[in-house]
């Protein structure tokens, strides 16, 4: 369970629950980021860090979504606005939205081919 996320010079970085060190990936428009770092950071924490590339930034909202690789369970989420400012944090919500959304029809078309036959 992701507890704390923040942006910070560049970097993301969350606080994560759990007992053993979890594989996680974060993904932006479905393709994983690399250079996510898990490190221990107390009983059952796990401390998060993201470098957030420069070529994923552009005029607009930026979503990105948390999860353990292979997996459609979304842990977290979080989502980066830049250029003009937007006139409400909806489109923001449209973003993450949309994110879920495709990963819901990965999900869908894999559960639909594993039950034909």
């Amino acid at each position: 369970m992701l507890e704390l996320s923040r942006i910070r010079a560049g970097h993301w970085e969350g606080i994560f629950a759990a007992e053993a060190e979890p594989a996680l990936e974060v993904t932006h428009l479905g393709a994983a980021l690399p250079g996510l770092t898990v490190t221990p950071a107390g009983e059952g924490k796990w401390a998060l860090s993201l470098p957030i590339p420069a070529e994923v930034l552009s005029d607009g909202v930026q979503g990105f979504v948390l999860r353990a690789p292979g997996s459609e369970a979304v842990l977290g989420r979080f989502a980066i606005t830049a250029g003009a400012p937007l006139a409400e944090d909806l489109m923001a919500e449209i973003v993450l939205l949309r994110a879920e959304l495709d990963l819901l029809k990965s999900a869908f078309r894999r559960h639909c081919t594993e039950t034909q036959g």
